[in-house]
């Protein structure tokens, strides 16, 4: 039997070593720095000109967080702002489109690097590299990069990542170092999105957590361990507190109580097969044939269960409504939320599982395994690549809006408020180009207005997908147009048309071969500011443009300049299948 392992040993040996990470951020530079030359993001998801559209305001208003141009006045420190913040002053040099990509090739940099840092608490050097390797591939960080577009997601996903070894060696060994890098990049994680720091954040600390009162050691005691765990969360929750606080005093003044808005998320996803596809097949791919394998390997080794039990509330979170607990668990929150972001965070949880039984398989069927494994890879990486092709949810970012941001930017059409019907997700890139303002907007979370919070639905430019409720909320926004200074509205659904008429607009003018009109309405007065107490203060726009920012220099400033402290931890190596248990071999790392 030895025999034979050292005879697979010799023809793998190029495989029994650990994959240096530089190689790793090659290849994911070559696989997914043409994606984002191609702009896909930006002409293929629902989110990314989104995002470009805050940026925009920070690069003409750095501290001044109010934005007039969606909802008639709506605050922007209702959204962490350090992903657009990075956006907005790359933008000076590369523009708003590439320096969004620039930021976005960051955050899919990062996530292999992140993978790398957190299974190294859990597995081998080797199984660790394999791990991030595979990283590269993960079908859902796919779907939210070039099709969902959430920038932000995808970004604060690996600074939290980051964060985690920190956290576990301060906890362990109340290592100082540990505790300063940890807490900082904790800060900058959470200054780049709020539901990743609010929700991800805990499903990621307390498997590690619990690690560390394992391997704290028999001269160590456990409640030394979470007493250490309470500083670093206490420290954490203080910085944000402090960071993030313009953000804090909005949901305070002005907590979301809207009419819930409908996403397909949060339904039973075994009663839809589409939604099924699009919210578990494509984002796990081949990772669901490992599975069973996984819990199997997992289940048995007292160091990995904490991590096992971590990714299956993740998974079941990221299922939606398809089981009961994420509506217990969350409440009112759970009507708020979408879902999609769990998938996420179950998958690169899942990571260092998956580099375990690489190492082990790999060990056992040499190259076989190596050819299995890159076409799961490779499969993975394609499914969602081929299901933007066929989805039935494809966005249309991509619509050319030149001609709408001509027309508000001439002969004093910005004086007045517009609307647009059937922009879908293009709507921000008519926002972002033109001074005019807008009466719609695509933040749901910022509304504040009763014609949206009133009805449950989302963009009146996409009233109709949200039926009565959809609709209703147009007309009560056409009955108060003069209100608004809501005067011209751009067409590029007929199926709007007969109502808009009927309310009182004409048409004045065409494009793209009568594909978009325009609609006026004579006796609206110029638009005049609407008073509302979310006005951010002055103090509170210093804030905003200082501390988030601030947090990332200071985490590149301490990766650069504080070196890590090697790690200890105990591993424990079994053989793979697992036989009889007394065959393990415990080995200390220093």
């Amino acid at each position: 039997m030895l025999m034979g392992r050292e005879d697979t040993t010799v023809h793998t040996s190029y495989f029994s070593r650990p994959i240096p990470l530089r190689l790793i951020l090659l290849l994911a530079l070559a696989v997914h720095g043409p994606l984002l030359a191609m702009q896909l993001p930006l002409t293929n998801s629902y989110d990314a000109n989104f995002h470009v559209f805050f940026a925009s305001h920070y690069a003409h208003h750095w501290f001044d967080p109010w934005n007039p141009k969606w909802f008639a006045g709506f605050s922007q420190t209702t959204y962490p702002p350090l992903a657009h913040q990075w956006i907005a002053l790359l933008s000076y040099v590369f523009g708003l489109h590439m320096a969004y990509l620039l930021v976005q090739l960051a955050g899919v940099l990062l996530i292999p690097v992140g993978v790398y840092r957190f299974a190294q608490l859990w597995v081998s050097e080797r199984a660790a590299s394999y791990a991030s390797l595979f990283s590269v591939f993960v079908g859902a960080m796919v779907f939210l990069v070039y099709f969902a577009g959430q920038l932000p997601t995808t970004l604060s996903a690996p600074l939290y990542l980051l964060a985690l070894p920190y956290f576990y060696d301060w906890s362990r060994t109340s290592d100082f170092r540990g505790l300063l890098k940890g807490v900082v990049l904790v800060l900058a994680a959470g200054a780049v999105h709020h539901v990743t720091l609010i929700f991800g954040s805990l499903l990621f600390a307390i498997p590690v957590l619990w690690l560390a009162v394992i391997d704290r050691g028999e001269e160590r005691n456990a409640v030394a361990v979470l007493i250490r765990a309470g500083i670093f969360a206490g420290l954490a929750a203080a910085g944000l507190g402090i960071v993030l606080l313009p953000y804090w005093i909005q949901i305070i003044r002005h907590p979301i109580e809207q009419m819930p808005i409908p996403h397909a998320s949060r339904s039973n996803l075994l009663l839809n097969f589409t939604y099924l596809t699009n919210y578990f097949f494509v984002p796990y791919g081949m990772l669901i044939v490992a599975f069973p394998f996984m819990a199997w390997y997992a289940a048995a080794r007292r160091r990995l269960r904490p991590l096992l039990l971590g990714f299956w509330l993740t998974l079941i979170f990221g299922l939606g409504g398809t089981t009961p607990l994420p509506k217990w668990v969350l409440g009112r929150s759970f009507e708020i939320l979408t879902f999609e972001r769990f998938t996420l965070w179950a998958a690169l949880m899942v990571m260092p599982l998956v580099g375990v039984l690489a190492e082990r398989a790999i060990d056992r069927y040499g190259r076989k395994a190596v050819m299995g494994f890159a076409t799961a890879a490779l499969i993975t990486l394609l499914l969602p690549m081929g299901w933007m092709a066929v989805t039935p949810f494809s966005p249309n970012a991509n619509i050319n809006v030149d001609a709408v941001d001509a027309f508000l930017s001439r002969d004093g059409h910005d004086k007045y408020r517009y609307l647009t019907l059937g922009f879908g997700n293009a709507l921000p890139k008519v926002s972002t180009y033109t001074d005019a303002n807008s009466v719609d907007g695509e933040y749901n979370s910022a509304r504040l207005l009763p014609e949206f919070t009133h009805y449950g639905t989302a963009q009146l430019t996409s009233a109709k997908y949200f039926g009565t409720n959809g609709m209703e909320a147009l007309r009560m926004m056409l009955r108060h147009a003069s209100h608004y200074g809501l005067k011209y509205i751009f067409i590029r659904d007929p199926y709007y048309e007969p109502l808009i008429s009927f309310a009182g607009w004409r048409k004045v003018e065409s494009y793209d071969s009568g594909t978009i009109t325009v609609w006026s309405k004579e006796d609206v007065p110029p638009a005049r500011p609407i008073p509302s107490d979310a006005m951010p203060t002055a103090l509170e726009g210093l804030l905003w443009g200082t501390l988030p920012l601030a947090s990332s220099i200071l985490a590149i400033l301490l990766a650069l300049l504080i070196p890590d402290r090697a790690r200890a931890r105990t591993e424990v190596l079994l053989p793979f299948p697992e036989r009889e248990m007394q065959g393990a071999l415990v080995r200390e790392v220093r």
